[in-house]
C-alpha cells in the first residue's frame, strides 16, 4: 500500500486550486511553510485540509504527522474504507503524485520497482483521509484504502482512495455519506511511470 507520496506545489497554488472549486481555505494555525517534496514518507509531517465544524465549503489547512501508532505500535498509515462510514475527523490529503512498489521486472535486480502515479490533467489531487488525536504522537492522519481501480490493478491489489475534484467539498461535509464518495476512478485517469 501507499507508503510514499509527493507534493511539489506551494500553499498559494493549493489555495487557488480549492478556490476554483468554491472551497475557502482557512489557516487556523497560521499559514504553513510547505516545502516542495519528492517523497513524503510515513511519520513525516505534511499538509492536510480538515473539516470546519458546521461550515460547508471551507477547510482548515494544517500540518500533521502521517500515521499513528497502532495496537502493536506499527504505524497506521493506510486504513481500509471497505464498508465503513466516516462521520467525523475527515480530511483531504493534498498530493500531486504517489508511489507504489512492485516486484522487480529486471532479472537479478534486488530492489522493488518504484512507480509514480499522477492524475491526468490535474496539478494536484486529494486523497481521502481521516485524522485522530493520539496520546503518543498528538494529532495524526492516515490515508483510506480500497480495492484497486483499473489503473492500479496491474501494480497492486489495493489502492488509496483518490477523490474526484467535485467530491472534495462533500468529503469535508460529514453529513454527506462517505461510502457514496469512495469509488474507483475511471480507466485512464491515472498516469503511471517507472521511476526506480
Amino acid at each position: 500500500m501507499c507508503n510514499d507520496y509527493r507534493l511539489k506545489v506551494d500553499v498559494a497554488s493549493i489555495v487557488e486550486d480549492f478556490a476554483d472549486l468554491k472551497i475557502k481555505i482557512r489557516f487556523g494555525e497560521g499559514t504553513p511553510n510547505i516545502e516542495v517534496r519528492e517523497d513524503i514518507k510515513i511519520t513525516d509531517v505534511a499538509p492536510i485540509i480538515r473539516t470546519v465544524e458546521g461550515v460547508r465549503g471551507e477547510g482548515d489547512l494544517v500540518q500533521r504527522r502521517w500515521s499513528w501508532p497502532g495496537p502493536s505500535k506499527k504505524p497506521v498509515y493506510n486504513f481500509r474504507s471497505d464498508g465503513r462510514e466516516f462521520t467525523t475527523n475527515r480530511c483531504l490529503i493534498v498530493a500531486d503524485g504517489f508511489y507504489e512498489f512492485s516486484e522487480p521486472t529486471e532479472k537479478g535486480k534486488k530492489r522493488k520497482d518504484k512507480w509514480l502515479f499522477t492524475k491526468r490533467d490535474e496539478p494536484i489531487f486529494c486523497i481521502a483521509g481521516i485524522w485522530r488525536e493520539t496520546t503518543d504522537v498528538g494529532e495524526a492522519f492516515t490515508m483510506l484504502s480500497m480495492g484497486p481501480g483499473p489503473d492500479m490493478a496491474p501494480y497492486h491489489d489495493r489502492q488509496i482512495v483518490i477523490l474526484e475534484r467535485d467530491a472534495w467539498v462533500d468529503w469535508l461535509d460529514p453529513s454527506i455519506s462517505a461510502k457514496s464518495l469512495i469509488k474507483p476512478l475511471a480507466p485512464g485517469t491515472l498516469q503511471v511511470e517507472q521511476v526506480g
